[in-house]
């Protein structure tokens, strides 16, 4: 018998009700959403060309207060506007259904979790949502609608209070900045677990990254991702399935012997957002905006130096003039 076997006969039996879900960016991926480490192809190794101090930069509140341009270059690649949930969040809701679910922590911003039909009770938005908007300076609301207009054009929108002009920022959790309040609180439902599933995430960042070890002595661990990820293996009861979220989810699925409710219900969610899609104009990958802004910058700068050699020129000429006309 398979460790997916073993944890699918618990579930069965009876003897688990209450499953602490952790997920990252990992589930998402399928979705078109690119994660953030992976070489190559993740977010901050496709940065490379804006040249920032840092690749975290873009996402940190300190370097967004004097640049958020970079940020709302890529911004219409990041926002999951018209984005479908993936396989892996149609499990999620199914866990809910059937009322397996206890709580689920998403350090995603995208969504798909209760696009997918997850109850909103049941979910932590450790990393906040683009759902809402405010300005980072006074924290005053900004519309929807003009929010939208900002993402599709790649400008930077600011605050209409007079005499404020911060830069909007969407209300997800950018580097320096503190989780919501309510993270702590929630923090305790890790230990009332009877199984905790984390899935797509490499346990890199704090204070979810905390939360595994957390779950009861005995408890079984589950990890659906890529490679391992932090302490996973250090128990007993820790099963690992490596690999692409969707693949891992559709075995456990199928062990359950859910493979046909789960694929159902992930039609439904998907014909939903299909039907719910807004236009947002031209499409444009990543890496399009990256070299898009990219080159913007690049001739700026070039603009930037040759206005400085005229204005020196202009000086150093009109210098001379006056230097000439003292001597007479």
């Amino acid at each position: 018998m398979t460790d997916i076997e073993n944890i699918a006969n618990l579930i069965k039996g009876g003897q688990v009700h209450r499953i602490v879900v952790l997920v990252g960016a990992g589930i998402s991926t399928a979705a078109g959403i690119p994660d953030f480490r992976s070489p190559q192809s993740g977010i901050y190794d496709r940065l490379k060309p804006l040249k920032l101090p840092y690749p975290e930069a873009i996402f940190h509140i300190e370097y967004f207060k004097h640049t958020p341009e970079p940020f709302y270059a890529i911004a219409r690649a990041r926002h999951p506007r018209n984005l479908k949930p993936t396989i892996t969040h149609a499990f999620l809701a199914l866990l809910a259904k059937k009322n397996l679910l206890h709580f689920l922590f998403t350090q995603n911003i995208d969504g798909l979790e209760r696009d997918a039909g997850v109850p909103e009770d049941k979910i932590l938005n450790a990393h906040g949502s683009w759902r809402t908007q405010r300005c980072w300076k006074c924290e005053t609301p900004y519309p929807d609608d003009l929010m939208k207009q900002a993402i599709s054009t790649g400008n930077v929108p600011y605050c209409q209070v007079p005499n404020c002009r911060g830069a909007v920022k969407p209300d997800v959790v950018f580097f320096g900045q503190s989780l919501p309040a309510e993270f702590d609180e929630k923090e305790k439902k890790v230990s009332e677990a009877d199984l905790m599933l984390v899935m797509g995430t490499s346990l890199k960042v704090a204070p979810c990254s905390r939360l595994p070890p957390q779950a009861r002595e005995g408890v079984p661990r589950v990890l659906i991702n890529r490679e391992t990820a932090g302490d996973f293996g250090t128990r007993a009861e820790d099963v690992c399935i490596l690999g692409d979220c969707d693949d891992g989810v559709r075995k456990l699925a199928d062990a359950l012997g859910w493979t046909e409710e789960m694929e159902s219900l992930w039609k439904e969610v998907v014909a939903a957002k299909e039907e719910g899609q807004e236009d947002w104009g031209e499409e444009e990958s990543l890496d399009e905006l990256i070299d898009k802004y990219a080159k913007t910058v690049t001739d700026s700068r070039k603009i930037s130096d040759g206005h400085k050699r005229m204005l020196e020129n202009h000086l150093g000429a009109k210098f001379a003039d006056v230097l000439n006309k003292s001597r007479v």
